[in-house]
């Protein structure tokens, strides 16, 4: 039987991240698949693909992921529900006395999720597999109970479902966002005594967590992942790259496989305009997480405007200084009319070094901005006692820094001596929104080596009103500071 019948992405062209156990030999999908399709339920490629290896057995007929677990952190409207739902539903046709619990960690989603299974198993032609008066709706005693004996059991994290079952076959962790180490402590081991022949298999299915959410176990389980830390465990995540503009619409594919031939663009836009925060918008419609933020330039783009950058011996029109993790970092900026180009010039862990080394090197007048917080502001009143020209940056000064980045090297003005640590740093760097979702300034609690970036952007507000009539900084110098 041909599980490829449909013409949509294969999972591998839909999952940002897929890690997949080694060792997998055959699946257990085909057969709960088969009977799928035998009570009229389809499954696009890129679903049929999270099945096989969701399902994926090794040599021993174990679940490839029976230890760890299937995590999937996908966001709305992608079809989680009707996946991993008509997953559960086609294992319990398919082995009898299949036990399974569907648990959230809100009340109100348990209900939601088990009005959408209480629909999938009433349909035509799977009524005739459930139980005589199977669909039980007691709050607390939700169940959906099959003619062969198997069983689906929904009830709320929040209410203590769950803790002192056993002989459980299947847990699924909806919500897994909001999902604390004791819950699994009081969950997990009721698959020790699974009786189903492949082991017993649990899925942590969620968005990424939001701020204050106790997401420390799915947290955890991405970390080990993406770090190569898991052998027992599947991970698929569907994500945006962090650095998609959040309206635009021709990315929508990107992060939602199911648009638009199962979720038009009206469901996308009544979602947008419902969660209208940038941030909540990334987090539940895009799948981004908050320790990946969004970069501030490509890689790519950045390497693209590498430059020789100046020749002669013209002093920068600005410096900017900004501290990160016990270092310090100095930018310098030579701009005219059209171009700016920048450099990191000094770097040190001492600011006393720092102060000693600028002040030779800048002319009275010239801009040296400098964050009015953390370690670097003491700089401030040192370089004001030699009489040069230093400022607290204002968070005017930042955004406009910020802004700059982005408007020079979308237009290639902006150039660089391609030096490796402000590559870096670049990378590591992340962007936090206003709730506007169009002002940015660096997120300082989700970026790395963020010093030489943050300087960088503070020498360019400094050079913003510098005019050379003149000189370009195709021929400036540097060797003034040497």
């Amino acid at each position: 039987m041909s599980l490829t019948t449909v013409s949509t992405p294969r999972l591998s062209e839909v999952a940002r991240h897929l890690i997949i156990p080694e060792g997998i030999v055959t699946s257990a999908f085909p057969r709960v698949y088969r009977r799928l399709t035998d009570v009229g339920v389809s499954f696009d490629l890129w679903q049929q693909g999270f099945g096989q290896v969701a399902l994926g057995c090794r040599a021993d007929g174990k679940y490839a992921a029976t230890i760890g677990g299937v995590v999937a952190p996908w966001p709305r409207q992608v079809g989680k529900t009707y996946t991993v739902g008509n997953l559960v539903i086609g294992a319990c046709l398919e082995f009898p006395g299949l036990r399974a619990i569907w648990t959230s960690h809100h009340n109100r989603t348990t209900t939601n999720t088990f009005r959408s299974m209480q629909a999938m198993v009433r349909r035509r032609r799977v009524a005739p597999h459930i139980a005589y008066n199977g669909i039980r709706t007691a709050n607390g005693e939700q169940e959906i109970r099959f003619a062969n004996g198997s069983i689906i059991m929904f009830g709320a994290r929040e209410q203590g479902f769950g803790r002192g079952m056993d002989a459980i076959d299947w847990e699924i962790f909806d919500e897994a966002q909001i999902l604390g180490l004791k819950a699994l402590e009081d969950m997990v081991p009721a698959t020790n005594a699974a009786k189903h022949q492949h082991g017993g298999l649990v899925f942590f299915l969620g968005t990424p967590p939001r701020p204050g959410d106790d997401g420390e176990a799915f947290t955890t389980k991405r970390a080990k992942a993406l770090a190569g830390k898991t052998a027992d465990q599947v991970y698929c995540e569907i994500s945006a790259d962090p650095s998609t503009d959040p309206d635009d619409q021709s990315m929508y594919h990107t992060f939602n496989p199911s648009y638009p031939h199962r979720t038009p663009l009206e469901s996308m836009l009544r979602m947008r305009e419902n969660i209208p925060d940038a941030e909540s918008w990334r987090r539940e419609a895009m799948g981004i997480w908050p320790a990946d933020g969004v970069a501030v330039v490509s890689a790519q783009r950045w390497r693209e405007l590498a430059d020789p950058g100046p020749s002669d011996g013209t002093a920068p029109d600005s410096f900017g200084v900004a501290a990160h993790d016990g270092q310090f970092s100095v930018i310098a900026c030579w701009a005219d009319d059209e171009d700016r180009f920048v450099e990191e010039v000094f770097a040190h862990a001492r600011l006393d070094l720092v102060a000693e080394w600028i002040v030779p090197r800048s002319r009275r007048r010239m801009p040296v901005l400098v964050p009015n917080y953390g370690a670097a502001a003491p700089l401030l009143p040192m370089l004001q006692a030699k009489r040069r020209n230093a400022k607290a940056a204002s968070s005017v000064d930042v955004g406009r820094g910020c802004e700059l980045i982005v408007a020079g090297t979308d237009a290639g003005w902006l150039t660089h001596a391609d030096q490796k640590q402000l590559a870096d740093s670049l990378a590591g760097s992340r962007k936090k929104f206003g709730r506007d979702g169009a002002a940015w300034t660096f997120d300082l609690k989700t970026s790395t080596h963020n010093a030489p970036a943050m300087a960088m952007a503070l020498s360019l507000a400094g050079a913003a009103g510098v005019r050379n009539a003149g000189a370009t900084t195709k021929t400036k110098r540097k060797a003034v500071l040497a």
